[in-house]
């Protein structure tokens, strides 16, 4: 648990760093651009331009009980509370803005956007009573090629904003599963069975967690999660993503 804290404070140091000090030199040289219309950036612009926020299709299930999401997993497991920013339309502005953290490197914008939701769904209290954040892992190799796992450093954008604690090595995903894009509920469910295994339980035991994923197609992924970690004695579950797909 004190390796967990430690690793963790390092990580939220040095991105208190870099969004104080390096992104604005940064931003003199190289200007940034809005991932969704792909404007300039002003100097008061966090990830996304103003235009492109205001027009961001927010589902607003943060001020809504028993809302869709929380729903979708009535029957699987406990939930205390679940929500997600905005709808994923497939091809659309806002999901180029997705596969950039995902897919092409901008880990940063990730965690720019776990800020952005954050500021936003915070004043709604949804994150009161929350213990600390569990970011749904990758599988170790498909995380050494890519660098970095996204919903960790969504989870980062998150704890900046929240002061909760990002605990990172609570499950591990042991085994690699195929691409979901283009299976089935039925399929992700088989796709997803088993491959996670709880760690580093004693950290989380008596724990309201808040599990933390990028983008909600199914509940087949964060339920596959969750049933790894009810081995924990007392756990809670809250789910949080940043975007849910509308298929």
């Amino acid at each position: 648990m004190l390796y967990l804290r430690s690793r963790n404070s390092l990580t939220m140091l040095r991105m208190k760093f870099i969004e104080k000090w390096w992104n604005p030199l940064i931003g003199l040289i190289l200007p940034h651009y809005c991932p969704v219309c792909g404007k300039r950036l002003y100097d008061n612009e966090q990830a996304i331009c103003e235009s492109c926020l205001k027009k961001l299709p927010r589902t607003m299930y943060h001020v809504w009980d028993d809302n869709p999401m929380v729903k979708e997993f009535w029957g699987k497991f406990p939930v205390e509370k679940a929500t997600t920013w905005f709808f994923y339309t497939h091809g659309s502005p806002y999901a180029h803005m997705i596969h950039l953290f995902k897919y092409h490197g901008r880990k940063r914008l990730a965690f720019a956007l776990g800020q952005l939701m954050a500021s936003e769904i915070q004043p709604s209290g949804f994150f009161e009573g929350i213990n600390c954040i569990v970011p749904v892992p990758l599988h170790k190799d498909k995380e050494k090629s890519r660098g970095y796992n996204q919903s960790e450093w969504i989870a980062y954008g998150i704890a900046t904003t929240t002061g909760l604690n990002v605990v990172n090595d609570a499950v591990e995903r042991t085994k690699p599963t195929m691409t979901q894009t283009k299976k089935s509920a039925r399929e992700r469910f088989e796709n997803t069975k088993g491959v996670f295994v709880a760690k580093e339980k004693d950290a989380l035991t008596g724990k309201h967690v808040l599990l933390v994923d990028d983008v909600m197609t199914t509940s087949a992924t964060l339920t596959a999660c969750a049933d790894a970690l009810r081995e924990v004695d007392g756990i809670r579950f809250s789910l949080l993503t940043l975007a849910l797909s509308s298929q």
